[in-house]
């Protein structure tokens, strides 16, 4: 069981900023490729972003390209989402994983954490 959990979320206005962070249970997080997903209401989960293990590569989908970029600190033991120019359609709940850096998708030892909400408006 990989356990992650996310904390940065809130409220903000579009085209406005915000940094999501997520920290390990349990693990060293340097060991493992960790992506971002998103899930809005009635929709199903989204790829967002994904990086390997040193950070020297990482994956972004179409939506959010040029708009966000995701990094880690392993001596933290954490890994971030920059998220800028933020539009509405970005809102929904935001979770991590580890996952399979070259297909970025979810390791099937992963354990889904919480998330944290991520809200879009004027």
């Amino acid at each position: 069981q990989l356990q992650l959990v996310e904390s940065g979320g809130g409220l903000v206005q579009p085209g406005g900023s915000m940094k999501l962070s997520c920290g390990p249970s349990g693990f060293t997080l340097g060991h493992y490729a960790i992506g971002w997903f998103r899930q809005a209401p009635g929709k199903g989960r989204e790829k967002v972003s994904c990086i390997n293990t040193t950070g020297g590569n990482t994956y972004y989908a179409e939506s959010v390209k040029d708009r966000f970029t995701i990094s880690r600190d392993n001596g933290k033991n954490t890994v971030y989402l920059q998220m800028n120019s933020l539009k509405p359609e970005d809102t929904a709940v935001y979770y991590c994983a580890v996952v399979l850096f070259r297909l970025c998708v979810p390791d099937s030892n992963t354990s889904w954490g919480s998330g944290t909400q991520v809200t879009v408006s004027s």
